[in-house]
């Protein structure tokens, strides 16, 4: 199995120093700020790993893997459904719905679904003669869907892909594309408490809005004619993230197969680079206790050039985060039922998100 490892090994880690190669042209470019599109797709919609600013990229497990590093998808163990609810702006109706299931199929592959849809709330209808309303109204929408596909290649690597639907507008302009993430995991140390993660996210071709609302109607010759404005397009907002994590284990015992290690207390800590082709670079670092695996608490941040400073600020979420879990066995069969929550600092007081999750 070592032999196999290595040799898997030998070709994963030149493809993610290619990876890296290949991305460093267009990466951590703070002059490109805002200029990329489908800007939805850098919030993370998920509980748990928000609650330590998604600096788990190295560790994060299961269906909330496929929004961090989708090779960590591999670790479902059987069925999984998550459901997990973002209030984006207090008081107000702009709030993300994120759901979906991952299905483990033989014994080493992964596969998962996750639809994010974020909603803005009913809005006026104007035109130029009527500025203030009064036709009715419309609901801008966004919404991805994720097809992921991840794989144990050996006890210490896995990987995996996601193929993302990205859709987004309004009643009478809407624009779509295809983009891709890639994701690999290697695990070390005596009680495979070292981990090693690289992701690349939110790769595919520009997006472009076109429908009715790009049309109108002129007079041209004293002949009514249909205009139709071009539009430009736009890049989607890309990232190349590079994570470690270990988790320091009191208490710990193996179980009777020897392939489960079980602890009273864990503390993990894990940190994140991420480099953006549309901004700044980041870093993550947070910190998670689990409790028997039971009950959970965590807090992280993270940091670019300038987010203390309001005026130099570009992102966000600017400030530290926090969140908890509580994982309830249901039966024997392994079975369980868990509740994360976390809070997350924000321009406009804070983002809350409360999240369920069920593994079968």
């Amino acid at each position: 199995m070592k032999r196999n490892s290595f040799k898997i090994a030998q070709y994963c880690l030149p493809l993610a120093l290619f990876t890296l190669l290949q991305t460093a042209s267009f990466a951590g470019n703070k002059d490109r700020v805002g200029q990329a599109g489908a800007s939805q797709l850098l919030i993370n919609p998920w509980a748990r790993s928000s609650g330590w600013a998604g600096a788990n990229t190295a560790n994060s497990t299961g269906l909330e893997a496929t929004n961090l590093n989708v090779a960590g998808l591999a670790f479902t163990k059987k069925s999984e459904f998550m459901f997990a609810r973002t209030n984006l702006v207090p008081n107000s109706d702009i709030s993300i719905n994120n759901f979906g299931f991952s299905q483990r199929v033989g014994k080493k592959s992964v596969i998962g679904v996750a639809v994010t849809s974020m909603s803005f709330g009913d809005m006026q209808i104007t035109t130029v003669d009527l500025p203030e309303g009064g036709l009715g109204t419309f609901s801008p929408q966004y919404l991805n869907l994720g097809l992921s596909y991840s794989r144990e290649f050996s006890n210490s690597i896995y990987g995996g892909i996601t193929l993302r639907v990205v859709n987004e507008g309004i009643s009478d302009a809407r624009a779509s594309a295809m983009a891709f993430d890639a994701g690999i995991r290697y695990i070390t140390g005596e009680k495979e408490n070292i981990k090693f993660g690289i992701a690349l996210k939110n790769v595919g071709p520009r997006m472009q809005y076109n429908g009715d609302g790009f049309s109108t109607k002129v007079t041209y010759n004293d002949q009514e004619i249909t205009l139709e404005q071009r539009t430009a397009p736009f890049e989607l907002p890309a990232q190349l993230v590079i994570g470690f994590s270990y988790d320091y284990l009191i208490g710990d015992k193996v179980d009777s197969t020897g392939k489960q290690i079980a602890s009273l207390h864990r503390v993990t800590g894990a940190g994140n680079f991420t480099s953006n082709s549309f901004g700044k670079d980041q870093i993550q670092a947070g910190v998670e206790y689990g409790f028997k695996e039971q009950f959970m608490l965590r807090a992280g941040y993270c940091y670019e050039s300038g987010i203390t400073n309001v005026t130099d600020r570009t992102t966000w979420y600017y400030g530290p985060t926090f969140g908890a879990t509580v994982e309830m066995p249901l039966g024997k069969g392994g079975s369980t039922l868990g509740i994360d929550y976390s809070y997350r600092t924000s321009v406009l007081k804070g983002t809350n998100t409360i999240g369920v999750r069920l593994n079968l």
